[in-house]
């Protein structure tokens, strides 16, 4: 799934692993001169994610362990993108 709206924010992409419910930030950036894409995803950020998957999981009534992951995307200036999934960037409440 896509983009899922929750009054308290936006999950990017919420996918199954196994029997693990994967909440996914996606972070694009074109140069790192603000830094890494991963680095958009502070604490502020990820409260949110946190409760907008508090908020999926109660109205799906899901019953499966949660992870949460970071994509960062880079894109070079000739349009080559370079993927990196982060795993378990970081867990609830942390």
């Amino acid at each position: 799934m896509r983009n899922y709206r929750a009054p308290a924010g936006e999950i990017d992409i919420i996918a199954l692993d196994g029997k693990t419910l994967v909440f996914a930030e996606v972070k694009t950036r074109t140069s790192l001169l603000f830094g890494h894409p991963s680095e958009a995803v502070d604490r502020r950020k990820m409260h949110k994610i946190e409760r907008a998957a508090s908020h999926y999981i109660s109205t799906h009534k899901a019953d499966a362990r949660a992870r949460f992951d970071v994509i960062s995307v880079r894109v070079g200036p000739d349009g080559e993108a370079d993927v990196e999934h982060l795993k378990d960037a970081f867990e609830a409440g942390g």
